[in-house]
């Protein structure tokens, strides 16, 4: 709220803080409950059942939908109105991701239907409702974040704040819930290789909430119940994407928009090729660790522990490999004399916290197995792999971070404003002619080469093209060192890129494995054998999702570190 002077009023921040501490009250009071209800179905609580989950869930998604027509409608009516927009939000790479997860979260929910209409005998109703309904929600959602993430609301922001942090935990619980529902199958799984490895010691018990009566199409149902897992971890992170999309809107709720505002930086193939091929390289043979993993583990106990041991050897190079491109990166930003951007940016740091706080998750993973292999009494020689995996782990996230972190926050170069103003001229027939553009158009990008490379201007080609009818006159020339200091500003910014493209190829070979179920937390079985099979269960089950989230969040900053560089 501001005065009719246009100073800020005291006062008028007030309630809007206000606003701001009762709307994340709200939501984090919608989430515990709906947590809590989530928790009761996972144990089988007394009274509890799925379709008490799923309708609290359908009435949360009702209400966001119609909080969002209400918005989508509103917009309508002031289109021409000027709106201030946060340049830093809702980049159009990460609409196109969300847009990819949801389509492929749509299918998930058609599978969903057909599930449901094959054992409609035996199925709550709700278990029909939750697919069509979220379906819905899905479409309208992914159409209002293409059209207002960008959004600094400046009206109605108190009924608006509670709109967005609804939005933003009503995708927190459908994401807990796409997670639980997806390790509760990993567990079964896992529970039944458990024996192959000869850990007979450990209770097996199946958490089965399998439907008590026949399928209609035997064929269909199986093709719909094994479908459905191997579609999860995509309407995870379409979830996820999505809360933080809306968490950035709520952020900017009321805020005032900076008179900077950030340059377009479109992702170019050109000068990463060689970051792209060794990427490649790591994802085709990530995909096909992965393959030959799940085909083998289980089958039996010498099979199993070939599989931990490839998937171990692999990780542990790729890690190795991640780590030195790290430390390469962060070595040139040293030697780099930039300051860093330190303007209000909730999307920046929310990219730097959800870095942090997620890595945890995996740091947490590597400690408990580190300690395992250290407390155990008997040690299979494929567990001794284990150590030098869980080690690397911790020190590759470390130093990603820092590089991740440290990009997105260091300024674009400058050039100084008597080089962007200089001219080069040439005498032609007593009248002055001018051959190049302004340095500044250069330098803006107008009249760059392709390449995105600054031309080495040194007047020889242009002299030799024009020695016939005049002589070229170079105004400061000594001023203007370019051929020198371009180059090898060139080559270290090639660098960074090659590195960001390898980087983002990896971090998204390290995701497959655990979204689908390749996860030798849960196979190798020393950890359940130190810790016990529940306690360490639990802990894979809290961790696990953030350490899946981490790589996919990871590969998103990185692409946005390659468009910057």
């Amino acid at each position: 709220m501001e005065k009719a002077g246009g100073s800020p009023s005291v006062g008028g921040s007030y309630p809007q803080k206000n606003a701001e501490i009762l709307s994340s009250q709200y939501g984090i009071n919608l989430f515990l409950a709906g947590l809590l209800l989530t928790f009761a179905w996972a144990v089988h609580a007394v009274g509890i059942s799925k379709s008490h989950l799923l309708s609290y869930l359908i009435t949360l998604m009702l209400i966001q939908l119609l909080w969002m027509l209400w918005y989508l409608g509103r917009s309508c009516t002031q289109r021409r109105l000027i709106r201030d927009k946060d340049t830093h939000a809702g980049a159009r790479w990460l609409k196109c991701g969300i847009t990819l997860f949801a389509v492929i979260t749509l299918i998930l929910d058609s599978f969903k239907i057909g599930y449901y209409i094959d054992f409609s005998n035996c199925l709550s109703p709700t278990e029909g409702i939750f697919p069509v309904t979220h379906a819905v929600h899905t479409i309208l959602q992914v159409y209002f974040l293409w059209c207002h993430a960008k959004d600094i609301i400046q009206s109605f922001k108190t009924l608006e704040r509670f709109g967005v942090i609804h939005s933003v935990f009503t995708n927190l619980l459908l994401w807990t819930n796409g997670v639980l529902t997806e390790s509760k199958h990993q567990l079964n799984e896992h529970k039944e290789r458990l024996i192959t490895l000869g850990f007979g010691n450990i209770t097996i018990v199946l958490d089965d909430h399998a439907p008590q009566c026949n399928c209609t199409t035997t064929t269909l149902c199986s093709i719909f119940s094994q479908g459905i897992y191997y579609l999860y971890p995509f309407n995870i992170e379409y979830h996820i994407l999505a809360s933080t999309m809306l968490y950035v809107l709520w952020k900017n709720i009321g805020r005032k928009v900076e008179q900077h505002q950030q340059h377009k930086t479109p992702f170019k193939f050109h000068g990463i090729t060689v970051g792209l091929i060794f990427g490649l390289v790591v994802l085709t043979s990530t995909i096909a660790i992965v393959v030959v993993y799940l085909i083998q583990i289980g089958r039996s106990k010498i099979k199993s522990e070939l599989a931990l041991t490839m998937f171990y050897l692999h990780a542990i190079f790729v890690l190795a490999l991640m780590c030195t491109a790290g430390i390469v990166a962060l070595l040139i930003y040293r030697l780099e004399d930039r300051s860093l951007d330190n303007s209000k940016n909730p999307a920046r740091k929310l990219d730097a916290e959800l870095l942090v706080g997620t890595a945890a998750g995996s740091w947490l993973l590597s400690w408990g197995s580190i300690l395992a292999i250290i407390c155990a009494q008997a040690h299979p020689k494929y567990t001794w792999y284990n150590l030098p995996y869980s080690v690397l782990v911790i020190i590759e996230k470390y130093i990603q971070n820092l590089f991740i972190i440290e990009s997105i926050h260091r300024e674009q170069e400058k050039v100084n404003d008597d080089i962007k103003t200089l001219r080069i001229v040439t005498l032609s027939r007593g009248s002055t002619l001018s051959l190049t553009p302004a340095y500044k158009e250069i330098y803006n990008g107008r009249a760059a080469p392709e390449s995105g490379e600054v031309p080495c201007l040194c007047g020889r080609e242009s002299h030799g093209r024009a020695t016939a009818e005049a002589s070229s006159i170079m105004h400061s020339a000594s001023d203007v060192p370019f051929c020198s200091g371009s180059s090898v500003t060139n080559s270290k910014r090639r660098i960074l890129k090659n590195i960001a493209a390898f980087l983002f190829l990896c971090n998204l070979s390290l995701w497959i494995p655990p979204a689908f179920g390749c996860r030798p937390e849960y196979d190798n079985g020393l950890e359940e054998i130190v810790f016990g099979f529940e306690p360490w269960i639990i802990v894979v089950n809290l961790a696990m999702p953030f350490s899946i989230f981490y790589r996919m969040h990871s590969a998103a900053s990185l692409f946005e570190v390659n468009c910057k560089t």
